[in-house]
């Protein structure tokens, strides 16, 4: 657990699971790489301001918002972005009548996808092929949180970006874009993310067309300012013979030398190192304006 000592200084303690308490001395600025509830969700966030100190990424709303899925996508849809079609239901609402929530499914079609609407790293998630599975899912969804989403399956390709924020009165870029060519699994989930499962590869670039690539940017630009978005976010996609459905806006992504924010933001000319400094240089002047 990461606790501030004071609201007067920049002093911070990490309390260990035994309770022992390590001082982390007078910090500059936090860097918060962090996953899932209490990390990315604006909590954090939130903790950081109240003392003062400055962090990378997005503030307390945007944190928030990209961290729920209903949300996301309900303010991406008003800004006239493309998500997939969904039905966000409650633990109430499945509690007292199943049924009219199983009818409400039926009009997205098969296969649909079954998530919790708070959590990351596919976590809970569930692909639903005939709605007999539909009960199983929403138990395995309900089990972390008590809002769930129900979307249609969108098929296409699972392309992805890396949006930086500007300084102060600077625009926020985008980089080249990378993709999840998914082989012998039913998607990219927990397993293929984090234990080395087979049937993924990650590319980048990603083959796109000049023309498709620049309206990605742009899609991901505006949903990342849709959201109010600040200093970094990986924006997931699928290209349709439709075009570009926004997925998700991760406001804090995976962030080792291989994951694909930093691959894409390598492959347009930003090394690691360097990709570290301009988001420190970012918050930093973002906190003296």
């Amino acid at each position: 657990m990461l606790w501030p000592d004071s609201v007067a200084t920049r002093e911070l303690t990490v309390v260990d699971a035994d309770g022992a308490r390590r001082s982390l001395g007078e910090v500059d600025i936090v860097f918060p790489i962090l996953h899932g509830p209490w990390g990315e969700d604006g909590t954090l966030q939130g903790l950081l301001e109240l003392v003062g100190l400055p962090y990378v990424g997005s503030g307390v709303l945007a944190s928030a918002l990209g961290m729920d899925k209903h949300f996301t996508k309900t303010v991406l849809q008003q800004a006239g972005i493309p998500v997939a079609p969904w039905l966000t239901v409650t633990a109430y609402e499945w509690g007292q009548d199943a049924d009219a929530v199983r009818e409400a499914a039926a009009g997205l079609g098969l296969p649909a996808f079954v998530k919790p609407a708070r959590a990351g790293s596919s976590v809970g998630v569930t692909k639903v092929k005939d709605w007999s599975e539909l009960d199983a899912a929403m138990e395995t969804a309900l089990a972390e949180d008590d809002r769930v989403l129900i979307e249609s399956m969108v098929t296409g390709r699972e392309v992805e970006i890396a949006v930086l924020g500007g300084r102060p009165g600077e625009p926020a870029r985008a980089s080249v874009a990378g993709e999840i060519v998914v082989s012998g699994r039913d998607f990219y989930d927990f397993a293929a993310k984090y234990l080395d499962a087979p049937g993924i590869d990650l590319v980048c670039p990603a083959d796109l067309t000049e023309t498709q690539l620049a309206e990605m940017a742009d899609l991901a630009i505006r949903g990342f300012d849709a959201i109010g978005g600040e200093g970094l976010a990986r924006v997931d996609f699928f290209l349709t013979d439709g075009g570009f459905v926004i997925n998700e806006i991760n406001t804090m992504p995976g962030f080792t030398p291989i994951s694909m924010f930093p691959r894409c933001w390598q492959e347009s000319g930003l090394p690691y190192p360097a990709l570290i400094d301009e988001l420190i240089q970012v918050a930093l002047a973002r906190a003296a304006a």
